[in-house]
C-alpha cells in the first residue's frame, strides 16, 4: 500500500509539473506574443511615444518594428515632434531643390548631427563709397529681428561713440538666399540708444532700455507693429507701453529673450553709475497691452552679475545664460538654466571641471550672439574676450542632450560636455570675420540666421591705440543641411 501510495504521488507530482510546465509554455507564449500580435496601428502608436534612441533600439532588435521604423510617416512625425511644426512648414515653404527629394529620416540626422555654416555676405555696408541713404551705417550693440518676414534694425552705438535712433527694414519672405534691399523708417521714435534689448512676442517687437551718448539709461517699454502689403510696402509703428509704477531700474547692455510668445524676460545688465545687475524681470503681455506689468523674478540662487551676455529660450518657459562680462571685468563662458514656470524658479548652473575640459568647449566671451535654430540648439557666434580679441567661431550648444535637473547645480563630465558642445566649421568664400557686439537673428524655419554689424578689426590709424572699427555688412549663416 505504502508503495501504490508513492508511485501515485509521483505520478501526481509529474503530472502537476507537466501541467505548471504547459501554463508557463503557454504564459511564455503569450507574452512573447504581445507584440506579435498587435494591429499595426497598435504598434505604430507606440512608436509615436517613444525618444529616439528606443526608436532605433527596437527597429534593430524587432522585426516587426523595422518596417515601421523606416517609415515616412514617422519620421515626419519625429521631425515635427522635436523640432517644432512651425520650423518645419517654414522649411517646406522655402525653395527647396527640385531635383533633391526631401527625406524625413535624412532630414532628422542632418539636424541631429549638424557639423558645418555655409555663410555668404548679402549686403555690403561698410565700403567707404557706400551710400549711406540707401544702406544702414556701420553700428554695434543695435537690435535685429526677423518678424513678418521682414528683417528688422533699431538703433546702436556709432563711430564717435555716438547713438543712432533710426529703424530700417528689409522685405525677406522666403527668398532666403537673395539680397534684401533696405528701407529706412522716419518714425522718430523711440529715441536713439545702444545696447538696447527687442525680443518678437506674437509677431511684435518689443523694446525695452538701452544706453544713450549722453550715458543716459533707459527703462522704457514699447511696442512695435510691422505691416506689409504688396500694394504700401512695409510700415513699422511705435507705441511707448504703459506698464505702470513698477518697472526694471533703467540698465543697457542687458539680455533679454521671449518666453512662450506672450513674455519678455530681462536679465543683468549695466545700471546707473556703470554697475552691473544681477536681477531678473518678466512683462507679461498674455491679455492685451492695457495689462501690460513687469514684476520682478525673486531667487535664491543667481547668476553672478554681467553685462553684453545672452539669454536665449529654448522652448517653453526655458531659458540659458551664456557668458558676460563679471563685475570685475572678467570675462566668462558659464552657463545657467531658468524654468520660470515652476512655482518657485531657481537658476540651475552647469558645473564642470576646468582640469578635465576636452577640446570642444568654447572660451570665455562677451558681446557674442545666441540664437535659437532649427532642433532647439543654439548657435553662438563671435563676441570678445578678456583682451578685446574678438573671434569668429561657431558653436552649437544643445541643452536637451543632458539630463534633466533639479538641483542648483549640475557636475558635467567631459562625455556630458561632449553632447553638450559642438563646435561648428564655417563654410563659404565670404565668411564674417572677427566680431562683438553684432546682432544676429533666425528666419522662422531656424535654418537661417541672418548677421548684421558689430565691432570688427581694422587697421591701425596714428591716433589710435587699436584697430576698432564698426562693421555695416549683412551676411548670412545657414545651417549645413543638404535638402
Amino acid at each position: 500500500m505504502a508503495n501504490n501510495n508513492n508511485n501515485n504521488n509521483n505520478n501526481n507530482n509529474k503530472a502537476s509539473t507537466s501541467t505548471l510546465t504547459t501554463t508557463n509554455m503557454t504564459n511564455n507564449s503569450n507574452n512573447k506574443s504581445c507584440i506579435t500580435n498587435m494591429a499595426h496601428d497598435q504598434l505604430y502608436s507606440v512608436l509615436l511615444l517613444l525618444p529616439i534612441e528606443s526608436i532605433l533600439s527596437l527597429s534593430m532588435t524587432c522585426k516587426r518594428f523595422k518596417p515601421l521604423a523606416s517609415s515616412e510617416p514617422l519620421w515626419e512625425f519625429l521631425c515635427r515632434r522635436d523640432f517644432g511644426s512651425p520650423s518645419i512648414d517654414a522649411i517646406l515653404s522655402s525653395p527647396l531643390d527640385p531635383d533633391h527629394h526631401l527625406s524625413w529620416r535624412t532630414l532628422y540626422q542632418q539636424v541631429s548631427q549638424l557639423g558645418f555654416v555655409n555663410c555668404s555676405k548679402l549686403l555690403s555696408g561698410s565700403a567707404s563709397n557706400c551710400d549711406f541713404s540707401l544702406v544702414p551705417i556701420p553700428r554695434a550693440s543695435h537690435s535685429l529681428n526677423f518678424v513678418s518676414g521682414c528683417l528688422v534694425l533699431f538703433g546702436g552705438g556709432c563711430e564717435g561713440g555716438r547713438h543712432v535712433d533710426d529703424t530700417w527694414v528689409a522685405y525677406v519672405g522666403n527668398e532666403f538666399r537673395r539680397v534684401p534691399r533696405w528701407q529706412k523708417l522716419n518714425s522718430g521714435v523711440p529715441s536713439g540708444r545702444f545696447g538696447h534689448s527687442c525680443v518678437i512676442l506674437n509677431k511684435s517687437l518689443v523694446l525695452f532700455g538701452g544706453i544713450n551718448d549722453s550715458g543716459i539709461r533707459h527703462n522704457d517699454t514699447w511696442l512695435g507693429l510691422v505691416l506689409h502689403d504688396e500694394m504700401n510696402g512695409i510700415n513699422l509703428s511705435w507705441m511707448l507701453l504703459d506698464v505702470g509704477s513698477i518697472a526694471p531700474p533703467p540698465r543697457g547692455a542687458h539680455a533679454g529673450c521671449c518666453v512662450d510668445d506672450r513674455k519678455m524676460v530681462i536679465h543683468g545688465g549695466i545700471g546707473l553709475y556703470g554697475l552691473r545687475l544681477s536681477d531678473i524681470w518678466v512683462l507679461d503681455l498674455s491679455d492685451d497691452i492695457r495689462s501690460a506689468a513687469w514684476h520682478e523674478i525673486a531667487t535664491q540662487l543667481s547668476p553672478p552679475a554681467r553685462s553684453g551676455h545672452t539669454l536665449t529660450c529654448i522652448g517653453g518657459n526655458r531659458m540659458v545664460i551664456f557668458g558676460g562680462r563679471g563685475l570685475g571685468y572678467e570675462v566668462l563662458n558659464d552657463v545657467w538654466l531658468l524654468d520660470i514656470r515652476e512655482e518657485y524658479p531657481k537658476w540651475v548652473q552647469l558645473i564642470y571641471d576646468p582640469s578635465n575640459i576636452p577640446k570642444g568647449i568654447p572660451l570665455p566671451r562677451v558681446g557674442h550672439s545666441a540664437t535659437l535654430v532649427l532642433g532647439g540648439k543654439i548657435l553662438i557666434y563671435g563676441g570678445e574676450d578678456s583682451c578685446r580679441h574678438r573671434k569668429e567661431d561657431f558653436w552649437l550648444l544643445d541643452i536637451n542632450a543632458i539630463p534633466t535637473v533639479k538641483a542648483d547645480s549640475y557636475l558635467l563630465d567631459s562625455k556630458s560636455l561632449s553632447k553638450m558642445w559642438r563646435r561648428l566649421k564655417a563654410e563659404g568664400l565670404e565668411q564674417p570675420n572677427c566680431r562683438s557686439f553684432h546682432r544676429a537673428c533666425a528666419d522662422d524655419s531656424g535654418r537661417y540666421v541672418y548677421v548684421f554689424g558689430g565691432m570688427v578689426d581694422g587697421m591701425i590709424q596714428p591716433a589710435e591705440t587699436t584697430g576698432l572699427m564698426f562693421d555695416g555688412d549683412l551676411f548670412l549663416v545657414e545651417l549645413g543641411l543638404q535638402i
